[in-house]
């Protein structure tokens, strides 16, 4: 009998894989503009978020997962989200869908590989105090769904509602 994996018991396993693709799907017609249009100065635009997806999935979820793995309760340090942009640095946004989707598809590897005794194994996060590598998995899949909603309200408030003329009316939009 095979040893039941983690892509076998969590079920949003299948959700974090089809991020990249939806993404790609998603914005394939959007315009460089569509991408790098912010709502406000304080507001991320479509190329921060994928900038912002990638960083977390290395420095917030992959290095969780990672410690969670290798030790018994290790110390998770908080993940400071803005600190990415800090430095003022510009993002090519479909750059950056490439590099999370070669990034995702290797942790999704790696936790394929891992039993799924391994949802129960926990760690000490800095600002929440105990977590177990499931509630991180279910994080992770919420998060992702979040950003999806985000990129959708960005690309649709400026590539669509715009030329809409009194439909407009209908909506609210919050990008």
């Amino acid at each position: 009998m095979a040893a039941v994996r983690i892509e076998t018991s969590f079920l949003g396993i299948n959700l974090l894989g089809q991020l990249p693709r939806t993404l790609r799907e998603l914005l394939a017609a959007a315009t460089l503009e569509d991408l790098e249009w912010q709502p406000q100065p304080d507001r991320w635009s479509i190329s921060m978020v994928l900038a912002h997806l990638a960083d977390v999935e290395e420095k917030g979820f992959g290095s969780r997962f990672r410690a969670m793995a290798a030790e018994e309760n290790p110390h998770l340090p908080a993940y400071d989200p803005l600190a990415l942009f800090r430095t003022g640095a510009t993002f090519d946004g479909l750059l950056e869908l490439e590099r999370f989707s070669v990034m995702r598809r290797s942790t999704l590897e790696w936790l394929g590989a891992l039993p799924a005794s391994f949802i129960g194994r926990t760690g000490r996060h800095e600002e929440m105090g105990s977590i177990t590598f499931g509630q991180l998995l279910h994080e992770f899949a919420f998060h992702d769904l979040g950003h999806i909603r985000q990129i959708i309200e960005l690309y649709r408030a400026h590539a669509f509602y715009p030329h809409m003329g009194s439909f407009r009316s209908y909506y609210k939009i919050n990008p």
